[in-house]
């Protein structure tokens, strides 16, 4: 892997049908948002050859409209990353390492702005940055690292919904 993204889930309705929190899917701010840093994200020159996505309807939502712009990416989606904390996810990010060049991984805070928190933290990236992310992670929010031939995340760009 080169590039790790790591994205929140566009804005969701309030409520589900179901009562779910799981059944939220995206409001049409939360697609609009998706499609934004997906056609920026494919500006800087990045696509994701694979992706983790939690099976929740708002980060299913999210994912589909990247693909929309970006076009089909292979991805496990699994209920496993519905809420998961940053230790899950680092987890499922080094387990699925080698199954791309760009990984893209696209889920819930607060364990996706955690993660950012810990890699913006291990790579030393400013306290600009770092104190930005650790405040406040809007929806749909994309973090990008390169990372390193030794596998350590270096950051490399913040992405915000327009």
């Amino acid at each position: 892997m080169k590039h790790l993204i790591i994205m929140r889930h566009g804005k969701a309705e309030k409520d589900a049908e179901s009562g779910e929190d799981f059944d939220r899917t995206l409001a049409d701010r939360g697609q609009a948002e998706a499609k934004s840093v997906a056609e920026a994200l494919k500006a800087y020159g990045l696509k994701p050859d694979f992706a983790l996505v939690s099976s929740a309807a708002r980060t299913r939502g999210t994912f589909e409209a990247v693909k929309a712009v970006m076009g089909d990416i292979p991805a496990l989606v699994s209920k496993d990353f519905y809420n998961a904390g940053s230790e899950a996810l680092r987890r499922a990010i080094e387990a699925h390492e080698d199954d791309g060049q760009c990984v893209l991984v696209v889920g819930h805070n607060p364990g996706v702005q955690y993660l950012v928190a810990e890699y913006l933290f291990e790579g030393a990236a400013g306290p600009e940055i770092t104190d930005k992310v650790r405040g406040n992670y809007p929806t749909a929010t994309a973090a990008v690292f390169e990372v390193d031939a030794a596998g350590r995340p270096i950051y490399d760009g913040l992405y915000l919904a327009k």
